[in-house]
């Protein structure tokens, strides 16, 4: 009987038929798509490497771009990448970062700056990308609105398991609150986003900086960023994430109320990976959707 292999496995394959002899490989935690870990290599250096055991892609070539331009447009600490093919990404190694105030006060400052220095006239990117398994539609878009309902929100309808969680008055009342969009999200500009800020997502030089990792980039509402770090799970100390970064770029009044709105995105992402295993996903999904139910028509 042939012993499974391992993901440990896997990923030093993967690294030796690249030309780095790796010695160990400890497997990282919190991702659920990619198999990763942190690499001891024989010459004593240590690298951060993932791959995906399933078919080829382009998603490690796409999220190097989207370092990149997080790095070179936006001013932003990402770990440079030593190796990006479609069957591994070879990353110099991050640190842990400190939850505590002066460290989330410094990412502010990041995406402060990231948002306030790259604003554009257009949304989308110049090349599809990923969130998680599944491709993210980045098709260029000149209307905000437009671009958030069709590529952000009502694109993850015809995913099965979305599908598959909500009834057609729901799906009705999704399509309405998407109408609504203008009267609901000020109209602004489009910057470079990082794509999936939540907390798993920003690591630390050894200096303590913040580092932004996994991207899924593109351009978009600066509001619709920060609704990924707002909803997910988060420490205590990142309130003064949002006080900061209001101080240093401005917040449109009521924008805290607009977080689960925005949020709508990853939330049907969840479900359509299959993550939302508590129903808590859909849950919000319908407590957002819930005033336009009725016959999908907007609040009077």
């Amino acid at each position: 009987m042939n012993r499974r292999t391992t993901h440990e496995e896997i990923l030093a394959e993967r690294l030796r038929e690249a030309g780095y002899a790796a010695t160990r490989v400890e497997s990282a935690v919190g991702g659920v798509v990619a198999v990763a870990g942190l690499v001891a290599l024989q010459d004593g250096s240590q690298v951060f490497a993932k791959t995906l055991p399933g078919p080829e892609t382009d998603v490690f070539t796409v999220e190097a771009a989207g370092l990149a331009a997080l790095r070179d447009l936006g001013g932003t600490n990402t770990p440079e990448v030593l190796h990006a093919s479609p069957r591994l990404l070879v990353l110099e190694r991050m640190r842990p970062r400190r939850d505590d105030e002066p460290f989330w006060e410094r990412l502010a400052h990041t995406v402060a700056a990231l948002h306030t220095s790259t604003v554009g006239d257009r949304f989308g990117w110049h090349r599809d990308g990923w969130l998680g398994r599944l491709r993210q539609d980045n098709a260029w878009e000149r209307d905000g609105h437009v671009f958030f309902a069709e590529r952000r929100v009502l694109r993850w309808l015809s995913e099965p398991l979305v599908g598959a969680a909500f009834d057609r008055e729901e799906r009705r009342a999704l399509e309405g609150l998407c109408a609504a969009l203008p009267e609901l999200v000020p109209a602004r500009p489009p910057c470079l986003l990082h794509g999936d800020l939540w907390q798993g997502n920003v690591v630390a030089t050894d200096g303590g900086e913040p580092v932004l990792i996994d991207p899924a980039a593109s351009y978009g509402w600066p509001e619709a960023e920060l609704s990924m770090t707002w909803c997910a799970l988060r420490p205590p100390a990142s309130e003064r994430f949002f006080a900061v970064y209001r101080e240093v770029a401005g917040l449109d009044d009521g924008w805290e109320e607009r977080m689960p709105i925005l949020h709508l995105r990853e939330l049907l992402s969840v479900i359509a990976h299959d993550d939302d295993d508590d129903g808590g996903a859909a849950a919000a999904v319908r407590a957002v959707i819930a005033p336009f139910r009725r016959r999908g028509a907007p609040p009077r």
